[in-house]
C-alpha cells in the first residue's frame, strides 16, 4: 500500500498515542490471529518461550509474575499453565515446579514461532532496519518519560 507524503510538521505535529494504539492492535491483533490458528494465546506463546529458552528455571509462580505485565486478555495463568500440561507440551517437576517444554511442546512452538515471524515479516515491509530502531528507540524514551521502563526486557 502507497503511502501519502506529508510535510514534516503535519508529522511531527501527529498524536503518538493514537499511532502507537493503532501499531499495537494492528501487530498484536494479527499475532493472535495466528497464533489461534494453533489454538494458543500470547500467554500460551509466551509460556512455551520462556520454558524452552529456560527448561527447568521457570515455575507457575515466578512465570506468571513475570508476565503478568504484558497480558491485557484477563487470562489465568493457571489455566494457560494447566492447558500446556494437558496437552502434553509442558512438563513440571514435581519437586520444584520448574517447567521444561516436551518435544511436542517444542514442535508447537516452533510452528506457532514461524506464524509470528510471518506477521513481523509483514509488519517491517518497507521499514529499513534504522528506521525501526529509530521508531523502536522513540517509544522507548517516550515510555521512560512518562515513567515507564523503558529498558528491554532482561
Amino acid at each position: 500500500m502507497a503511502l501519502e507524503e506529508y510535510p514534516h510538521e503535519v508529522l511531527a505535529a501527529q498524536p503518538i498515542g493514537a499511532w502507537s494504539g493503532e501499531v499495537y492492535r494492528r501487530v498484536v491483533g494479527a499475532l493472535r490471529e495466528q497464533l489461534a490458528v494453533e489454538g494458543l494465546t500470547q500467554p500460551h506463546w509466551w509460556t512455551l518461550n520462556h520454558a524452552a529458552g529456560a527448561p527447568g528455571v521457570w515455575n507457575r509462580a515466578t512465570l506468571a509474575e513475570r508476565l503478568a505485565r504484558y497480558e491485557d486478555l484477563g487470562l489465568d495463568f493457571g489455566e494457560v499453565f494447566d492447558d500446556l500440561a494437558a496437552r502434553g507440551w509442558l512438563l513440571e517437576d514435581r519437586a520444584t515446579g520448574a517447567m521444561s517444554l516436551t518435544e511436542e511442546g517444542e514442535a508447537a512452538r516452533l510452528r506457532a514461532r514461524e506464524r509470528n515471524l510471518r506477521v513481523h515479516r509483514r509488519a517491517h515491509e518497507g521499514v529499513d532496519e534504522a528506521e525501526f530502531v529509530t521508531a523502536v528507540n522513540v517509544l522507548r524514551r517516550i515510555t521512560a518519560n512518562l515513567g515507564g521502563e523503558g529498558n528491554l526486557p532482561a
